[in-house]
């Protein structure tokens, strides 16, 4: 069951936890939210619970009113440029990275935005360069980036508690930024404007792929004739990332950090001819694990040659 909706700590409490400069930002928002996806709707009924008002939103699909149902269920649904006029203080526009551009070009075209107007958006792939005709339009731009991945229902309110954001922001305005990423529960980390795609990347590779990876080992345990491989893994995957997050490289187990390349022959030779698919993905990381295992000290450069032969020729014949 969804938990429910619970108000957050007002602005008023939450500036104690602010960076210094913040308490000049204290009074309330009047905030529109273009973009009701997960993160749009979600983040929307963050800033309502902390006391802002949210006082427009946009979605038309099936899915976004259902979220809206559930997350703003009092706020009216407008046209984007009708939601801009209505957010005298802060829009916030959470829409895919590739149509961002647009909708901000749009609106500025259309004179939706205005002078003073803090515009953000959500994108952690963009900075503020994508913000150029909110510029010109002489209203404030601001990249505010949650490192979370939503489901779009009420139980991401709980997971907003303590992630960061990465926030890219003109330094006038680095304490507003700040106050929001304080009122959502969060901690801003300050990226510098060329390093957005960097710090994207990061995020998409550790949480997109990670999400790739288990349903990769998930599917083999399948093929393999486990019944539920989901409670095998659970277990395993939970330790290894909280070695990983603690340890760095000094969490490598396995036969790649042994150097055991019988093993990973046989691995190979069975993954090709079950899931071919699988077979370079394996390759890919099993290299980078290697290097990193060197590099680390955990794996011998002698003990890594015939590893290393089998990973740049895996069609060689399996040892017995």
């Amino acid at each position: 069951m969804s938990a429910p909706l619970r108000p957050r700590p007002g602005p008023a409490a939450s500036r104690d936890r602010a960076v210094p400069g913040a308490r000049a930002t204290s009074r309330l928002l009047t905030v529109g939210v273009v973009g009701a996806g997960r993160v749009g709707a979600v983040l929307g009924a963050a800033l309502a619970a902390a006391g802002h008002h949210v006082v427009a939103v946009t979605g038309e699909s099936g899915a976004s009113r259902a979220r809206l149902a559930l997350l703003l269920p009092d706020v009216p649904r407008h046209p984007a440029v009708a939601v801009a006029h209505a957010a005298a203080d802060l829009l916030l526009i959470a829409v895919p990275d590739d149509a961002l551009a647009g909708v901000v070009a749009d609106l500025a075209e259309q004179g939706a935005l205005h002078q003073g107007q803090v515009v953000a958006h959500t994108s952690g792939a963009h900075g503020l360069g994508v913000l150029a005709p909110v510029t010109a339009a002489r209203a404030r731009p601001l990249a505010l980036h949650p490192a979370m991945t939503f489901t779009g229902t009420p139980d991401d309110l709980a997971r907003l508690d303590g992630i960061s954001y990465g926030v890219t922001a003109p330094a006038e305005l680095r304490p507003l930024a700040a106050r929001l990423v304080t009122d959502l529960g969060g901690v801003p980390e300050w990226v510098a404007e060329m390093d957005r795609p960097l710090y994207h990347a990061a995020l998409a590779h550790g949480a997109n792929h990670l999400v790739t990876l288990v349903n990769e080992a998930t599917d083999r345990l399948r093929d393999a004739g486990v019944g539920r491989p989901e409670k095998v893994l659970a277990p395993l995957l939970r330790a290894a990332l909280e070695n990983a997050l603690r340890l760095g490289d000094d969490a490598l187990t396995g036969p790649v950090s042994r150097g055991d390349a019988g093993t990973v022959r046989r691995h190979l030779a069975r993954l090709t001819a079950t899931a071919p698919e699988s077979v370079p993905a394996y390759l890919a990381l099993a290299r980078r694990t290697a290097d990193r295992a060197i590099a680390a000290g955990r794996l011998r450069p002698v003990d890594a040659q015939s590893l290393l032969g089998v990973l740049a020729d895996p069609d060689r014949e399996v040892a017995a």
